[in-house]
């Protein structure tokens, strides 16, 4: 067969390679780890609103039923991006983009609930722990999570190639 009308193999997308990935280390590593393949063909595996609650449930998290939007998942597409393009600076010792940096450091501003212990006659209760999240409150547990990794691998609040642990 002539090598122009030879035909290239198309990759085999299986329900495993579309499955939900909770396995990355961190709440932020597990979004960065929702689109799969990035080299090749991307494999979106979070493609739609009923995938977002799926993977809501897997990593914990409850949102408002009104906060669960088309306008919510594009947000998360882009700070997925952004959140990529950081970790892989760190991985490969160069600067991320400033864009990057700027879209987390906002997405990280809004204040996540915060759960207080409520005393009992024997013992504590955990107030709030559960309580539904807006996008907003989202997103910004996603990003202050990416953060803590990325201040806690360093073991100085640095990361880069130079330390060793940084690598997610």
């Amino acid at each position: 067969m002539d090598s122009s009308t030879e035909r290239v193999p198309r990759p085999r997308v299986t329900a495993r390679l579309r499955a939900l990935r909770f396995d990355a280390g961190s709440l932020a590593l597990n979004l960065v780890a929702s689109l799969g393949r990035r080299g090749s063909t991307p494999i979106e595996r979070l493609g739609s609103l009923d995938r977002l609650r799926e993977w809501c449930d897997g990593v914990g998290l409850r949102l408002h039923d009104e906060a669960v939007t088309d306008e919510l998942l594009t947000e998360l597409w882009t700070l997925r991006e952004a959140a990529y393009d950081v970790v892989a600076a760190v991985v490969h010792g160069r600067a991320p983009a400033a864009a990057s940096v700027a879209l987390l450091n906002d997405r990280a501003r809004p204040a996540p609930p915060r759960p207080l212990l409520r005393a009992t006659g024997t013992g504590v209760e955990v107030d709030g722990a559960d309580r539904p999240l807006s996008g907003r409150e989202l997103q910004s547990v996603v990003v202050r999570d990416l953060i803590a990794v990325l201040g806690t691998r360093s073991g100085a609040g640095r990361c880069g190639p130079a330390t060793p642990r940084c690598a997610p």
